[in-house]
């Protein structure tokens, strides 16, 4: 009685702890964990935070045009002659004594408090109004890689997925065959206990549920490096258990894009039209350090002996022409160094047509590769399923050789995981090809 209470016991307490278990588990299809990565990723904030530095460098650009207002504040005390007779004049303070020589050559310490409003209007920058255009060019740029930041997470979080998947269809796979084989072992055990069956023959099917095991122990470790993949894009604990819900699923047709042009709509290229832009923005720009410089300027002064008083004032107002008519070559050095940063982006731009157009291709073909290995492996798996269970009949029966008995199950073993592969072959690439393709 007691035994039958603790076996009870045992039983309950295994089955809260696979409730906890599944409870603790999270399930999640593709567009969960494509949803979540959108949302909890490092890699697409870190790529939002440089869009908000572009927008930055946009704010700052706007210098070009709007004016400049700068209050600074400066106490002097001297007792310097000029300084003396300067700083009198300023505050408003001077007197017929200040003019006698005794006065004029030996003065006291004089204390000035200057308040100064100085504004610098630019009139003419040609190179900053310039510089307006390469932010906003960058900024568009910035937004495209952000675009292409989202679409290569998305497709790294379906490798991981898809990884998953299989490993566990793997796993699931060598389990039954380690179940099949154990069955035999067992077989194998009683002939030889029998003496219908030798020693070396018993033996080998004991290898092969070794080998087996290894196998599962290997695919673990691929569920295990998948699930940490994923766990590591959609910013999970550690502790987080990820189930898929999802399939290694074999659809119709592959998805739309330009099968015989490069796709210019996608992200990264347009990303890469508008880094010419903007090389080509900076060439003009380095070009106009070459033309003068126009601003306006007004200034208003406040001279006191206390802090912030408002005793002699006076203004200046004015304009300042700057013009760089030989700087020791570094403009012109400026201007290649432009002019070739335009080169480079027109033809990393062109390379990425030329590779996106080979990743197309190469992803079609894998498609349409995997999808006929699915076909190949579905009927070899059936033909391996119809073979083993002759071979196994006969095996029982002593009409069949232990090799052949092996032979059979490790074509089976083989097949189920070839199917598996070629799913998950099939579905990378048509995730390939949405990542390369022109959506």
């Amino acid at each position: 009685m007691k035994v039958t209470r603790r076996v009870f016991a045992l039983l309950a307490t295994a089955l809260a702890l696979s409730a906890n278990a599944e409870a603790a588990a999270m399930k999640l299809s593709l567009d969960d964990a494509l949803k979540m990565a959108h949302e909890r990723n490092a890699t697409i904030k870190a790529a939002k935070a440089r869009i908000d530095q572009a927008d930055a460098r946009i704010v700052q650009s706007r210098q070009a045009y709007l004016p400049k207002v700068q209050v600074s504040e400066t106490w002097v005390h001297t007792n310097d002659p000029g300084a003396n007779l300067v700083f009198k004049l300023q505050q408003g303070i001077v007197t017929q004594q200040d003019f006698m020589p005794s006065a004029l050559n030996h003065p006291d310490g004089i204390t000035d408090f200057q308040t100064t409003i100085g504004v610098v209007q630019p009139l003419l920058n040609v190179d900053a109004m310039i510089g307006r255009s390469v932010a906003r060019s960058a900024r568009k740029a910035q937004g495209f890689m952000a675009e292409r930041a989202v679409e290569t997470i998305d497709l790294n979080v379906k490798k991981a997925y898809y990884g998953l998947i299989m490993a566990r269809k793997n796993i699931a796979a060598i389990e039954q065959s380690i179940v099949i084989m154990h069955g035999y072992s067992g077989e194998a055990s009683k002939a030889y206990k029998a003496g219908i069956l030798t020693k070396s023959d018993k033996l080998s099917t004991d290898v092969r549920l070794a080998e087996l095991r290894e196998q599962k122990l290997m695919m673990q470790d691929e569920a295990k490096n998948a699930e940490d993949a994923l766990r590591s894009m959609l910013h999970l604990d550690i502790e987080d258990t990820v189930v898929p819900t999802g399939d290694l699923v074999i659809d119709g047709d592959a998805p739309a894009s330009h099968g015989n042009g490069h796709p210019a709509g996608r992200s990264d290229l347009k990303a890469l039209e508008s880094y010419q832009e903007v090389t080509g923005f900076q060439h003009d720009m380095a070009r106009a350090q070459w033309l003068p410089r126009l601003n306006a300027f007004a200034q208003q002064n406040w001279h006191d002996s206390a802090l912030m008083g408002s005793g002699g004032s006076s203004f200046t107002i004015g304009m300042n022409m700057q013009w760089n008519l030989f700087d020791g070559m570094a403009t012109q050095g400026k201007v290649q160094e432009a002019k070739a940063q335009l080169l480079e982006a027109r033809y990393n731009y062109e390379a990425a047509k030329e590779q996106s157009e080979f990743e197309v291709k190469k992803a079609r073909r894998a498609m349409a590769t995997a999808k006929e290995r699915v076909a190949v492996a579905r009927k070899s798996l059936e033909e391996a399923r119809v073979s083993l269970d002759f071979i196994g009949e006969q095996f029982r029966t002593g009409m069949a050789m232990t090799f052949e008995l092996l032979m059979r199950e490790g074509s089976f073993t083989y097949a189920k995981l070839r199917i598996n592969q070629a799913k998950y072959d099939y579905c990378i690439a048509r995730s390939d090809l949405e990542y390369y393709g022109d959506r």
